[in-house]
């Protein structure tokens, strides 16, 4: 009897044992099992971190190359800039080298300008005195004004040149254009000039009665038969800008055309 509830007893006894071992592994695997689920969710949770680094490098990677592209197209752009810089100033430099030169040479024409200007004025001087004696008077006062200005010290050596200039293109033109004026002769007669350029120099009486032409050989003035008469009429007429311009039949002396 003895036995037998000894027996039962370590049946018991044995299946308490199991069902505990029984109940320690499933608690043990369902331990595990909540390991193994939040290391799942530990690694979903790293991996989610790790992908938004991931992107997050990317994007900052994407920003620094456009950054990098940007630059450098400003950098070759500098670059261009820069070497057209370079030109220019080398240009400048070299225009500088040849301002300075020119400079020297300015100088020196500026010490040569004032005796040219005076001897270019002796020989129109000269010129006009050897020429028809037409506006004889005018002609020389504008030659004794050059001069009085270049004898001022205010006055630059351009404005002498101008000045100068300037007189032999008066005296140019002359020779050019059908001229007339008043004036008087020896006698005392006031008569209408005409002068054709440097072809000739004639007179005409207001009474149209009396003509005719200077002679530059002699010094005088030389009466022309009344076939002139009409002739240096409308010369006259035409430098008054009272007829259209016309050929005229005029007298001419040999050698001073």
């Amino acid at each position: 009897m003895f036995k037998l509830i000894k027996n039962k007893s370590l049946t018991a006894f044995f299946c308490f044992i199991f069902s505990i071992s029984i109940n320690a592994n499933e608690i043990i695997a369902e331990v595990n099992m909540e390991n193994v689920l939040e290391v799942g969710r530990e690694n979903q949770t790293l991996s989610a971190n790790s992908q938004d680094k991931i992107d997050q490098t990317e994007r900052q990677t994407d920003k620094i190359v456009n950054e990098y592209k940007v630059v450098n197209k400003q950098v070759e752009g500098l670059k261009l800039y820069n070497e057209q810089k370079r030109i220019q100033i080398q240009a400048q430099l070299d225009l500088m080298d040849k301002l300075d030169e020119q400079l020297v040479q300015v100088v020196v024409m500026q010490r040569q300008i004032p005796p040219l200007a005076e001897k270019m004025l002796d020989t129109l001087e000269t010129f006009i005195n050897l020429d028809t004696p037409f506006r004889s008077e005018e002609r020389k006062a504008r030659v004794d004004l050059v001069r009085s200005s270049l004898a001022k010290p205010k006055v630059t050596a351009s404005e002498q040149v101008r000045q100068v200039l300037e007189a032999y293109n008066i005296e140019a033109e002359y020779g050019r254009k059908i001229d007339t004026y008043e004036d008087k002769l020896a006698d005392g007669t006031v008569v209408n000039i005409l002068v054709i350029g440097r072809i000739g120099m004639f007179y005409q009486t207001k009474d149209e009665r009396t003509s005719g032409r200077w002679d530059n050989e002699t010094g005088t003035w030389e009466e022309l038969p009344g076939s002139y008469r009409k002739p240096i009429r409308d010369g006259i007429r035409m430098a008054k800008k009272l007829a259209p311009t016309d050929m005229l039949l005029m007298p001419v002396v040999k050698g001073e055309a």
